[in-house]
């Protein structure tokens, strides 16, 4: 119900907005005529429905929509099916009806007031309803009673016909109801009937009708229990009306009748008072009425012991009783209040009323029920009926009325349980009730009203003549005057009428001085209570003689002091002066309003205190606290509102100061030290001195010795006194009246030195110690208190509410208390000690502000808000003093406000203190310092530095907000029409420049450090900057930008509005102003969502239409992003802005749009940077943000909560930095599965990168805000903290895109910045909450390293730099954190209570999960997640400066092998894919190694999901073995290709379960993605004796065409002879070629016919193009061109669907006959043809050529081997980015020694180039290219380099070698290609001499391209070694896949196998070893070796000699 409840004040806030949701609850509702058609069954669900529409209607009242209405109308008429229990739901028993249909009617009468046409349709049916329940015989009359007894509180109108029905239906069963005889008994009637009405009490037939007078009524009800007047005092009963009935007659009267009874009365009383009713029926209501008020006293008048029933039984019946009698005494006010008032028939009535009310209340009060609630609710009733009849007929009734009320009046006072301090219901009801009466009465007849007075006041000087009474009458004559007092008093305060005053007073005053009370008694007690009252009051006469009264009688009470008369006074004298005379004054202090009279008392108060701390200290020491600690809470009161900063006269500055004096002399000021001054307890008696000496020092260091309410009153008076100084000339030399202050001869002799000493010590104390004792030698003992009570005032001051002074509303002055502090040391000629003092005094009340701001820390809401202002308010006043004339105030201000800048750092982004510090710097000198210009000038300089320094500091660590207050200063310059500012704030900010270089403003790593904040300064800059480079913001330049750009919107705004409002004017004057504001408290209502709708303005305020037409833009906007169209950066920005600026104007508004629409414009512009989702929108999206949180602050919950909403919604909708659904991230999706296990996946439309750069912008603005609100805005931090919690919770939602690294670790880096918080105090109270969140961020830092290492690389250097110093910033504070927590670890050490986070053991880590130790396992974790982000730091800062550091930098973890142990496990335990990834980043640690493996056969059934995890059980050992493990393998995923392969070769013996998995694999995987790896998938059949293998590519054959006809060619060619001179194969070689052929055969069998014939056209056609060769090779060499051409005339294309073999997406559409050409060969005659092919997914007639050499007589195997590794290499270096070239050109085997190669286009070889030019490579560059410069040559001096670095790595890891100019291809474009590999590995030309040294080639004609300079320090060479590095970087992480790959080919025959250790020495040269930092730098070594090696020339110079390549 609860949610329903919430739902529907949700909806009926905004009812339009949610019509679906009124519909579903209406729809819940039960059809009409459930209760009557008994289907369906009405059910619980039904009833809420109902109740909440009902609410619905309730709360809305602007609502057209009637169905609600209707639904609530139906089930009112259907009301009386209800009254079955049967139809209800078995959970309801009649209390729950009953509190349903409570509910319902309460919303009912609700509803009633909005809606007309409701109440009037509720009034047609509700009377029948009603009707039928008062008349139900047959239903379940518990049902109906309970329906009857809840609309009798709630009672809907009804109409006239159906009133007169109803109140004639229930006066019959009232009357029934009553006795007809004498008997008792008798009178009862008949209960025998089984069936009776709800209300009627027997079930009599033949009722009359209601037509009857008042005689026929008579006749027929016997009414039972007459009127009388009260026993005793009042008078004897009348014998006549039937006052004799006794106990048994009420006893006979059942409980059920009388709940009945009360009922029926109710609901004639609603009736009486909503319907006009017939006069006979009102008539008969009078008889009843009256008949039951004259038996109340009766009733009441029977003694407890009477009854026969007694307990709870009785209790019941007399409860029931009285609430019958209070229904009737409201029925008879109700049919009173009917009558016609200037009848004489109704005076009649009236005055016979009120004596049956007097006489029924004074019943009340003599009865032994009076304590009852219910007799106490009756007796209220009553009253409130005299009250009635009091100012009814203009008050002609009010003397007859006195008369009665008078003894009523003193009966109630003259009650013994009225004495106490609260004096009783009665009591209140009585006072209530006379207050009423007099107020009106004296507007009507106020001598009645002074008789009245004066007759109550009578009996407080009534003279008691005790003799001849007893003991008893002695007590009860005192109670009745000391309530009457109390009642005179108070009716005094509430009627406030200056007359009634004069009467009392002076009644009281003479009591007080002459009679009675002069003697000190609880009468005198009373009547000074009720004077103080009075004098409260101000009337000017009364508050004077009153306030003259009370302190006479307080100095009189300084008489006795010490006499042997005080010991025989009586305890009330005492509580006189201790109690009451200060309860008294403090009142006349809160009560004054009139500031003369607050004045007059404030000065007779303190002159009191003067006095009476001057004659107790005469006295006795300690007796002065006694007298002066009273008086202290009402001096505090009359303080409360004093303003000390204003103009004060000397005699009260004086007065004030001798307050203080005393307070120090005395002790009474709470302590000023934090640990108390361990002192002997002091006696406190009102006649002991005391120790002088402890007292003192007790003062100081506290325990307080007196009334906690003293301590608090000294606080409150703190903030209202001025500066304690009286003179300004030599005011502290003149020890005069100092002297008067202390009497010395109260000290004599060595006392008075003692006494100096020790106020001289405690002075010391009160120092903390910075002044010693000895040092105060010149200070005189009334000058030491008097310093210790200056010390006292100003330090209480900042302890007692931060040092805020009490200040008027006009008041021009600084509220901080430091404007009085410093006033003392204003004074000229001060001593040199006295100056120290006062000095010290300052530094302990700053040091009192510092602990008073951090106490607060933790506050919210106003008193956050009260903290934040002190704290700016005090920071103001500092900066102002900087320019302070006197040496002392200037210096102690420039220490004390950096050390509160650095306390509380959020000063630093306060307006209000920017505003000060520049408007210092600007402000022109005063008057009287004009002639100084050197102050002048040192000043000046002085704010230049001070002003430099915050906004640098504040830049560091929140740039946005900065720029952001800077911008609005510059606007407020505008705003004040100066033309530029001035010179030195533009001095000081021109020097001033951040950027993502090194900042010279500041040292260290600040927050701006990190990359995400700076790029966020950047975007809140407002300069157009490219936030992916590197850039500087001149923070003076892009500020004024800004800020015109922001001014110049604001203008536009306020210019269309004034245009706007003058047209309307023009048009229609009435019109302006008419519009409806929008609600009050706009912002609040905001914040809490709950926007109520206003009452529709006549016409649309310019506002609302310019916030509805930027809504609309906005919109617009998000509509298009949604569709996945582009947005116009420059339009969204400039409505952005727009917008922001017209929120901006409406804020500071008097004419407020609605909530409603301004938190839409609000919420639009938060939320539109994340539905676009770019780089270009959030910058928009974080200039806007930090313009609404600097402008306006108070803006800064509502921005962040939006924020935080629109932040979880990019989670849950999967975009940015949390796209975990996009599967195709980083270069580990792209390279799916050749080298990364996984199913290839498509691209997304989208890139990833843009949306998660956008995060990265939107999270530095977050932490900027983070920075500006952590020390005082605990709602933000909460904010922030709930973001932060829906990022953790779950981990695995982030994106795993390398290019999301930095970004996520700046998340991170946030939630450890929040999580610091719990030791700094604002989040204390939440430290279980941060722990828990710190446990999740640890979670999810570590859940990054579940996946392997990667590298990303983007189009600009400063990404990738940004991405490594976001990690190292990571690093740093996780560094600095563990040491933070050790610290704070062991400051809480001992105090926790054992339900932290940080102690559990053997229990449930809702993060962990089940742990041992939390404690020691959390340490584990910290110290994992640090070096895994110390190694991902290094990593990526040598991707972002590959050439910039040196080796010794590189990140070495030096660890034991119990540490890799514990990484190992505590990692694994976590999750076990960081556990792979830690052995993927430390491959050769054999520690890790071993207990991975450890750990992988141990757990082996929880990884099988974890392609990563094979290495570590699928190992030669463990197939020789026949390991158990290995039986997992048919449940284990899918691994890569590449990984695959490695299972293949001879160490793994072909064993069933591995190769069963390895073949799982490739089924896995499409058939075109195996192709690729055709070469080593024919190797495997070499040891496929299971046939598995064969099995496989037979049917991937049948899957795919092209694949079948790629491993065709591929067995052909394998199938080649062993070379003449050669050793014989072996057995197992020979049985492997003859399998070939037979798989060819099994392969070309299974094909249907339609691959049949596929095959047959594809191969006939290449066979006949490559048998061209062998028809050329008789033919001349001069012939055989034109043979080719003939050849090829003669083949025809067979169809459209043929395609090149080395390309098998290129479709042949053609052969160019003119095209071939045959190529040198020694013995063969190999050619090339160009063919016109197409893209087969692309245009078909896009048609392009493409050359192929067809190859006889040539084995191309090891071509393609290197091919493979190039064309992997190339997949790498795309996948991660890097702009690196190759061309993998096609190389295919078709037959033995028969092969084709693909051509690669648009090239020449360097040789070729050679015969053309003689230049070098450099000069042909220029011939080709253009001049040096242009950028044409640079463009393709780029192209150079990038394939340069390309081939570079690959010829690291191949070591091609017979690298002449021949085998070196130039492209158009500048590209370097290699071909022909025909020496790879270990082999070389000339017998293998391996004469090329060089790693790769690198020339001298190549270096002039590369370096310039010569000397390998030019930017190209760097960008060279730069590409190499990375690409090198980027091959090792795919090491074993590319490893693989050769590794499968080494028992294939090809040479580059046939010496050496191919396979290790390829390992060795990734050099899996070496850190990234190692690597780098051995690429980097391997450049500079191979730069211009000698060798490389040589070799060139040897094949122009022996072959005639050019070189």
């Amino acid at each position: 119900m609860k949610p329903l409840v919430e739902l529907c004040d949700l909806i009926a806030q905004n009812p339009s907005q949610f019509p679906d949701k009124i519909d579903w609850i209406c729809n819940r509702c039960p059809p009409s005529d459930s209760f009557s058609s008994r289907s369906p069954t009405i059910t619980p669900d039904h009833l809420n429905a109902i109740l909440i529409t009902a609410r619905f209607i309730s709360k809305c009242g602007n609502y057209n929509d009637t169905r609600p209405q209707t639904i609530i109308i139906d089930f009112i008429r259907t009301i009386p099916a209800s009254f079955d229990q049967s139809l209800w739901p078995n959970s309801f028993g009649t209390s729950s009806i009953a509190s349903f249909y409570a509910e319902l009617f309460g919303y009912v009468c609700k509803a009633c007031v909005f809606y007309p046409e409701f109440e009037s349709e509720v009034a047609r049916v509700m009377g029948e309803v009603v009707y039928a329940a008062v008349n139900d015989r047959f239903g379940d009359l518990g049902i109906s009673r309970a329906f009857l007894s809840a609309v009798s509180e709630n009672f809907p109108p009804v109409g006239t016909t159906d009133a007169n029905k109803l109140v004639t239906s229930l006066l019959d069963g009232i009357e029934f109801a009553l006795p007809c005889g004498s008997s008792p008994k008798g009178m009862m009637g008949s209960n025998s009937s089984s069936q009776s009405s709800p209300v009627s009490v027997s079930n009599v037939a033949g009722s009359s009708s209601s037509s009857g007078g008042v005689d026929e009524v008579n006749s027929r009800a016997i009414v039972v229990n007459g009127g009388g007047n009260a026993w005793g005092v009042m008078g004897t009963p009348n014998g006549s009306d039937r006052r004799g009935v006794g106990v048994a007659y009420f006893e006979d009267e059942s409980v059920e009748n009388l709940e009945k009874q009360e009922i029926a009365f109710k609901l004639i009383s609603h009736i009486v008072d909503k319907s006009k009713i017939d006069p006979n029926l009102l008539e008969r209501v009078h008889v009843i009425t009256k008949d039951q008020l004259k038996s109340v006293s009766s009733f009441l008048k029977i003694r407890k012991r009477d009854w026969t029933e007694q307990g709870s039984l009785l209790k019941a019946r007399i409860n029931t009783k009285l609430s019958v009698y209070k229904a009737a005494v409201k029925l008879k006010i109700a049919g009173l209040s009917s009558l016609d008032s200037d009848g004489k028939l109704s005076k009649k009535l009236l005055i016979g009323a009120l004596a049956l009310l007097v006489e029924a209340a004074e019943a009340c009060v003599y009865s032994v029920w009076r304590k009852l609630r219910v007799c106490e609710d009756l007796f209220s009733s009553l009253l409130d009926g005299i009250a009635k009849i009091a100012v009814t007929r203009e008050g002609h009734l009010l003397r007859v009325l006195f008369i009665r009320f008078k003894p009523l009046v003193q009966a109630t006072c003259a009650q013994a349980d009225t004495w106490a301090s609260s004096q009783g219901a009665m009591f209140e009801s009585v006072l209530k009730s006379s207050c009423e009466i007099i107020k009106y009465g004296w507007t009507k007849d106020p001598h009645a009203v002074d008789t009245f007075i004066k007759g109550l006041a009578a009996n407080i000087r009534q003279h008691n003549d005790y003799e001849e009474e007893d003991v008893k009458e002695k007590q009860a004559v005192p109670l009745l005057q000391l309530n009457i007092i109390k009642l005179l008093a108070v009716l005094n305060v509430q009627v406030k009428k200056a007359e009634i005053v004069d009467i009392i007073l002076p009644l009281f005053i003479e009591s007080l001085e002459e009679g009675d009370a002069s003697t000190p008694g609880s009468l005198r007690l009373r009547l000074l209570d009720a004077v103080s009252c009075i004098a409260s009051l101000g009337f000017e006469k009364s508050y004077r003689e009153a306030v003259v009264l009370m302190i006479r009688s307080y100095l009189s009470k300084l008489s006795s002091i010490g006499s042997a008369e005080s010991k025989t006074l009586p305890p009330e004298a005492n509580t006189e002066r201790v109690e009451t005379l200060p309860a008294g004054f403090e009142a006349i202090a809160r009560g004054l309003t009139n500031a003369k009279l607050r004045v007059d008392f404030r000065h007779r108060l303190l002159s009191l205190c003067s006095d009476v701390g001057l004659a107790a200290e005469s006295k006795s020491g300690s007796s002065g606290a006694d007298f002066l600690g009273p008086l202290l809470p009402a001096v505090a009161e009359i303080c409360s509102d004093f303003d000390p900063t204003v103009d004060i006269e000397p005699s009260l500055l004086k007065l004030f100061r001798n307050l203080w004096f005393y307070i120090a002399l005395f002790g009474l000021a709470p302590p000023v030290l934090k640990s108390p001054t361990p002192v002997r307890p002091n006696s406190t008696t009102l006649n002991n001195g005391g120790n002088t000496s402890a007292v003192a020092l007790q003062a100081v260091g506290g325990p307080y010795m007196w009334n906690p309410q003293w301590s608090s009153a000294v606080q409150r008076i703190s903030q209202g006194t001025p500066p304690l100084v009286v003179s300004s000339v030599k005011w502290l030399e003149d020890e005069l009246e100092l002297n008067a202050l202390h009497n010395p001869g109260s000290r004599r002799g060595s006392g008075n030195e003692k006494a100096a000493v020790s106020q001289r010590t405690a002075l010391s104390a009160s120092l903390g110690g910075r002044v010693d004792v000895g040092a105060m030698g010149t200070i005189s003992g009334v000058k030491a208190t008097y310093l210790l009570a200056v010390a006292f005032l100003e330090i209480i001051r900042f302890s007692s509410n931060g040092g805020i002074l009490n200040c008027g509303p006009n008041s021009t002055a600084s509220r901080s208390a430091f404007s009085c502090v410093f006033e003392y040391l204003k004074s000229p000629n001060l001593m040199p000690a006295v100056s120290q003092c006062l000095i010290a005094i300052v530094h302990r009340a700053f040091e009192t502000l510092l602990s008073w701001l951090e106490a607060q820390i933790c506050e919210t809401g106003d008193a956050a808000e009260l903290r934040e202002s002190t704290l700016s308010v005090h920071a103001c006043f500092l900066i102002k003093s900087l320019s302070a004339r006197e040496d002392h105030i200037r210096d102690l201000s420039i220490n004390l406000l950096p050390q509160l800048r650095e306390r509380f750092p959020q000063i630093l982004w306060k307006s209000s203190c920017l505003d000060c510090l520049l408007f210092s710097v600007n402000n022109n000198p005063p008057s009287g310092l004009a002639n100084d210009p050197a102050f002048i000038s040192s000043v000046r300089s002085l704010y230049q530095k001070v002003v430099r320094e915050w906004i640098i500091i504040s830049l560091s660590y929140a740039p946005c907000t900065s720029q952001g207050l800077l911008q609005e200063q510059l606007c407020k310059a505008n705003t004040w029409q100066k033309a530029q500012p001035t010179t030195d704030v533009v001095s000081l900010l021109s020097e001033i420049k951040i950027g993502t270089g090194k900042n010279d403003c500041w040292t260290g790593t600040k927050t701006a450090n990190i990359p995400a904040v700076m790029a966020s300064a950047a975007a809140a800059s407002g300069g157009n900057l490219k936030l992916l480079e590197a850039f500087n913001i001149e923070v003076l330049s892009t500020a004024i930008v800004s800020a015109t750009v922001k001014c110049n919107h604001a203008g536009e705004i306020a210019g269309m509005t004034r245009l706007y409002e003058n047209m309307e004017s023009v048009d229609d004057d009435s019109e302006v102003g008419t519009s409806a504001p929008g609600p009050g408290g706009s912002l609040s209502r905001l914040i809490t969502g709950s926007f109520p709708q206003p009452t529709p303005p006549k016409k649309q305020s310019f506002s609302e239409i310019l916030l509805n037409k930027f809504v609309r833009l906005l919109q617009k906007f998000v509509s298009t992003a949604e569709k996945g169209r582009s947005i116009d950066k420059p339009s969204f920005r400039e409505t952005c802005s727009q917008a922001t600026a017209l929120l901006l104007s409406n804020l500071a508004s008097d004419k407020k749009p609605t909530a409603e629409s301004f938190s839409q414009l609000l919420r639009l512009l938060c939320w539109c940077p994340a539905y676009i989702s770019t780089p270009d929108a959030m910058e928009t999206g974080v200039f806007i943000w930090t313009w609404l949180v600097s402008a306006a602050p108070q803006l800064g919950s509502v921005v962040l909560a939006e924020l935080v909403d629109a932040w979880l919604w990019t989670i849950d909708t999967k975009r940015g930095l949390f796209a975990s659904d996009v599967r195709f991230f980083g270069p580990a999706a792209k390279l799916r599965p050749q080298l990364a296990p996984g199913e290839p996946e498509a691209p997304p439309e989208k890139d990833p990168v843009e949306e998660i750069l956008a995060h990265r912008l939107w999270l530095g603005f977050f932490i900027d805000r983070f920075e500006v609100v952590r020390h005082n805005s605990v709602e933000q931090l909460l904010l922030l903290g709930r973001m932060l919690q829906g990022t953790t919770k779950f981990p695995w939602r982030f994106s795993r895109h390398p290019a999301a690294t930095g970004t996520f670790f700046t998340v991170m880096l946030l939630g450890l910045k929040l999580c610091s918080c719990q030791y700094q105090g604002n989040l204390h109270k939440f430290k279980l909450g941060l722990q828990l969140l710190e446990d999740r961020i640890y979670r999810a830092s570590l859940s990054w390293f579940c996946h392997q290492p990667e590298w990303y690389e983007t189009n600009n250097g400063n990404f990738a730099l940004s991405e490594a110093q976001s990690v190292h910033a990571f690093v740093q504070f996780l560094l600095n954190q563990r040491m933070d927590v050790s610290q704070n670890d062991l400051k809480v050490q001992g105090q926790e209570n054992g339900n932290t986070l940080l102690n559990t053991k053997d229990l449930y880590h809702p993060v962990w999960g089940s742990l041992e130790n939390n404690a020691a396992g959390r340490e584990k974790r910290k110290q994992l997640l640090l070096m895994l982000c110390q190694h991902e730091a290094e990593r990526l800062d040598v991707w972002a400066q590959p050439i910039g550091s040196k080796e010794n930098t590189s990140f070495k973890p030096r660890n034991n092998s119990e540490k890799w142990t514990e990484y190992a496990r505590t990692a694994f335990a976590i999750d076990p894919r960081i556990a792979f990834s830690l052995g993927a980043r430390f491959p050769t640690n054999t520690l890790l190694k071993a207990e991975l493996t450890q750990l992988v056969q141990t757990h082996i059934l929880e990884i099988r999901m974890i392609p990563e995890a094979l290495p570590y059980f699928v190992t030669p050992k463990a197939v020789d073995e026949d390991s158990p493990l290995l039986q997992q393998l048919t449940h284990w995923a899918a691994c890569s290709i590449t990984q695959a392969l490695e299972y293949f070769t001879p160490a793994y013996k072909g064993h069933p379960r591995v190769m069963a998995y390895i073949l799982r694999v490739l089924e896995s995987y499409p058939p075109s993605r195996v192709t690729f790896f055709m070469p080593q998938l024919i190797q495997a059949l070499r040891y496929d004796d299971e046939k598995l293998v064969e099995g496989y590519l037979i049917r991937a054959a049948q899957r795919s065409d092209v694949f079948s006809h790629i491993l065709i060619w591929h067995l052909q060619g394998e199938t080649c002879a062993p070379e003449q001179g050669k050793e014989a194969l072996s057995a197992k070689t020979q049985a492997f070629l003859a399998l070939l052929p037979l798989v060819r055969d099994r392969i070309i069998d299974g094909f249907n016919p339609k691959a049949r014939g596929i095959f047959r056209r594809e191969f006939d056609f290449f066979e006949k193009v490559t048998s061209i060769s062998g028809v050329l090779y008789p033919l001349p060499k001069e012939e055989r061109r034109a043979g080719i051409r003939r050849e090829l005339e003669k083949i025809q294309l067979d169809g459209d669907d043929l395609y090149l073999p080395t390309a098998p997406n290129k479709l042949v559409k053609g052969i160019q006959v003119n095209s071939g050409i045959p190529l040198q060969s020694a013995a063969k005659v190999p050619i090339m043809i160009t063919f016109d092919v197409a893209d087969r997914d692309g245009d078909p007639n896009d048609i392009k050529p493409q050359a192929c050499i067809f190859k006889v007589g040539d084995d191309c195997r090891q071509d393609v081997l290197a091919l493979q590794v190039i064309s992997l290499l190339k997949d790498i270096f795309q996948a991660v980015g890097l702009d690196l070239y190759l061309f993998p050109y096609g190389v295919l085997p078709t037959d033995p020694e028969r092969g084709i190669i693909e051509v690669v286009p648009n090239t020449r070889s360097r040789s070729q180039m050679g015969e053309t030019t003689d230049g070098g490579l450099y000069e042909i560059f220029q011939q080709d290219f253009g001049a040096v410069g242009s950028p044409s040559f640079e463009a393709a001096r780029h192209n150079f380099i990038i394939s340069s670095a390309g081939y570079a790595v690959a010829s690291l890891l191949l070591q091609p070698k017979d690298r002449h100019n021949g085998n070196l291809l130039f492209d158009s474009a500048g590209h370097l290609v290699h071909i022909d590999f025909g020496f790879i590995l270990e082999t070389s030309p000339g017998g293998n001499m391996r004469f090329e040294s060089a790693h790769f080639k690198l020339s001298h004609e190549m270096t002039q391209l590369l370096d310039p300079s010569g000397a390998m320090k030019s930017e190209t060479w760097f960008l060279f070694v730069s590409l190499c590095v990375k690409g090198y970087l980027a091959a090792r992480r795919y090491m074993d896949g590319i490893i693989n790959t050769v590794l499968m080919m080494v028992e294939s025959g090809l040479p580059c196998f046939s010496r050496g250790d191919p396979i290790g020495n390829l390992r060795k040269r990734f050099n899996p070893e070496m850190s990234e930092r190692q690597a780098a730098n051995f690429m980097i070594r391997t450049c500079a070796d191979a730069y211009d090696k000698w060798s490389t020339a040589g070799y060139d110079l040897i094949q122009y000699l022996q072959q005639g390549i050019e070189k």
